[in-house]
């Protein structure tokens, strides 16, 4: 029985070209990312942002706006129509791929009005010391839609709809304002992260789960969305930040809706691997999250370079511990450079990286746009000076994916014995084959390796292409698998 491994797409950045574009990419690259291996795609918020037509789409406004009605200023949302949205999930459908929507359900931004609202003060560093004292302002909190006119859903917002806010008017102040109403009790959501003391608090007007006609929309919204297009799971915008007890109820909800084989990753950006247990417990197991601790020794590895002791890249990482509920990844549109968790991988350590979650038994693999194709952009950092960053495509990656659905099959046994060379081999089954990945972050190097008198005679290559050397295996089936100094090599028998 042939095995096809989940491969995801991150099919956007911070940085994609706007102007509509990218609805028409993905309906054209649709095919090509099918041949490649690819097997579902993440696509970005396709809602209309407060940014309107600028908007990367995490200022969410309407979630009901899929870039079909005339607000903040546009019709189309940075990557194109509604109709270009339709086109291009179908286009993935079509080919094979699955569709995986950003759901941004924690804040909304651009309210349309204020009103007058009762808020007590917060402090920003520990959001559980709450000034008693009960103001008397005005904040933007009411979200009507005018543009939309009740389309796909007539729910008003007001401040009873929120937990809080980052600015007041009359008096003037900016800051964290926690919203007092009848909803919650005196503090804020609990099953929050606990940075800040609590961190159900992140930006703009942040959404009141508790109440119950809020609570009743958003697992509205999530029906009504599969109901529009395409929809196979979501990737779910900053979780640390939303109450886990209403991911869990929505999720659970989207499986009854949806079907109960939907895939869904949180974005829970924590390295701290109880934390994320504790979530995923807390979510009745019923998603993924991102790997964020492999991210961060990733870029460490990158940046020692051969100093870096490869045996460790795996310590303290959501994969090693419970790997059927992550989803790993080199980089994405908030580490890349220039953005607001900037920790990006060197380029030279990528196809190493690369190799360790696509070629991997335990994890779902994540693949970032911009390592599949290369970006270029500017932006002002914060120095701000204004910084022109390329991030180059890397060479090896569309072979990785392929290697990933052809050869990373089968039972899989670890040589993480040198500091400087790791590798590991995936033995292949009765129907597939397998293979011998090698890794140096230092010289070049190699190792020794015995894959059983069943494989006596064969020639391996290199996949890659990074070596041009064969191994030809002896009667035990053992080899030397060489490998260049910073570089990965991929096995394989030849046929």
């Amino acid at each position: 029985m042939t095995t096809i491994h989940r491969t995801l797409i991150q099919f956007f950045h911070w940085y994609t070209p706007g102007g509509g574009q990218l609805w028409g990419e993905v309906q054209a690259r649709a095919p090509e990312l099918a041949r490649l291996g690819v097997t579902d795609v993440w696509l970005p918020p396709a809602s209309k942002g407060a940014s309107g037509a600028v908007s990367v789409g995490y200022d969410t406004y309407d979630l009901f706006d899929l870039g079909e009605f005339d607000q903040k200023g546009s019709v189309a949302t940075k990557y194109g129509d509604r109709a270009g949205l339709e086109r291009a999930t179908a286009a993935l459908r079509e080919a094979g791929l699955r569709v995986l929507h950003d759901a941004v359900m924690n804040h909304k931004m651009g309210a349309d009005d204020m009103e007058r609202v009762r808020v007590q003060r917060v402090d920003a560093e520990d959001r559980r010391r709450i000034d008693p004292e009960i103001v008397e302002a005005s904040a933007y909190t009411v979200f009507r839609f005018p543009g939309r006119g009740g389309r796909h859903s007539r729910f008003e917002w007001t401040a009873a709809c929120f937990t809080g806010v980052d600015a007041i008017r009359d008096p003037d102040e900016a800051g964290i304002f926690r919203i007092v109403n009848e909803h919650g009790d005196e503090h804020w959501n609990r099953e929050v992260d606990d940075e800040g003391g609590n961190f159900d608090y992140l930006m703009g007007a942040d959404i009141e789960f508790r109440n119950p006609a809020v609570y009743e929309e958003m697992k509205y919204w999530g029906r009504w969305l599969g109901e529009q297009v395409a929809c196979d799971g979501f990737r779910l915008d900053a979780a640390k930040h939303i109450p886990a007890w209403f991911i869990r109820d929505w999720v659970g909800h989207m499986r009854e809706t949806h079907g109960q084989d939907i895939f869904v990753v949180a974005e829970y950006w924590n390295p701290d691997f109880d934390a994320l247990a504790t979530y995923i417990e807390r979510t009745d197991r019923q998603l993924a999250v991102f790997d964020v601790a492999l991210h961060h020794r990733f870029h460490d590895a990158a940046r020692a370079g051969a100093d870096f002791d490869l045996r460790t890249i795996f310590d303290g990482s959501l994969v090693a511990s419970l790997p059927e509920h992550a989803v790993t990844i080199v980089d994405n549109h908030d580490t890349q450079p220039l953005q607001a968790l900037e920790s990006p991988v060197e380029a030279w350590f990528k196809p190493l990286a690369y190799a360790l979650i696509l070629l991997r038994e335990q994890g779902v693999p994540c693949v970032f746009h911009p390592d599949l194709y290369g970006a270029e952009y500017e932006d002002t950092g914060a120095d701000g000076q204004v910084h022109r960053v390329q991030m180059p495509a890397i060479e090896a990656l569309p072979r990785l994916i392929e290697a990933r659905q052809r050869f990373a099959h089968g039972p899989q046994s670890d040589h993480f014995d040198e500091p400087g060379c790791i590798g590991f081999v995936r033995h292949g089954t009765a129907e597939q084959p397998g293979c011998v990945v090698v890794l140096a972050n230092g010289g070049e190097a190699g190792r020794d390796l015995t894959l059983g008198p069943e494989h006596a005679g064969e020639v391996w290559t290199d996949f890659l292409g990074h070596r041009q050397d064969e191994v030809v295996l002896d009667e035990q089936g053992r080899g030397v698998f060489r490998v260049n100094g910073g570089s990965v090599s991929v096995w394989v028998a030849r046929t």
